[in-house]
């Protein structure tokens, strides 16, 4: 598949097939996400990959209730890594390992596209909660949840802001 053909076809999937993803898959999500750009080549970043039907309910309400999250194969937990990250002090903390996580992020749902999975990137939780669901390390940040699975259904592609709306050339 195109870059731009992914891209394009990328959606939010919010309801899954009730089917396994095959393990090439998921060594594939992980490649993706390993290989995205950092600050500083830190890498500072985790990612939680969640199967256990208990803990992604819980991550599910902890998420203010958002349901199709428990219902994917497979849940996604980016997190940053504070400690990782301290040689850049503040700004680092508070911009580049989300940054470094959030490109990832990126990575990983070009290639569910491109793996004919479906993926959505939810922000909406309470970071402390998650935080006690997945025992995280006080040097841990959770960023974004992403349910992952076979999709059953693809939404229509949402209307997009016109280019010139959003993108000033400076000649």
């Amino acid at each position: 598949m195109e870059v731009f053909e992914t891209i394009l076809k990328r959606r939010s999937v919010r309801n899954f097939e009730k089917r396994k993803i095959p393990k090439e898959k998921i060594e594939k999500l992980k490649e993706a996400l390993i290989w995205a750009p950092s600050a500083g080549n830190l890498q500072a970043r985790r990612f939680y990959f969640v199967f256990n039907e208990e803990i992604k309910k819980k991550l599910a309400v902890a998420a203010l209730n958002q349901n199709f999250i428990a219902q994917a194969p497979l849940v996604i937990v980016g997190c940053c890594d504070l400690e990782k990250i301290s040689w850049y002090g503040e700004r680092g903390r508070n911009l580049y390992t989300i940054c470094d996580v959030s490109a990832a992020i990126e990575n990983l749902l070009l290639m569910a596209t491109a793996e004919e999975l479906g993926a959505c990137w939810v922000g909406a939780f309470d970071e402390e909660k998650v935080s006690k669901i997945l025992s995280l390390s006080q040097n841990e940040r959770p960023i974004a949840i992403i349910p992952v699975g076979f999709p059953k259904e693809i939404p229509f592609p949402p209307e997009r802001e016109p280019k010139e709306n959003l993108i000033k050339e400076i000649k």
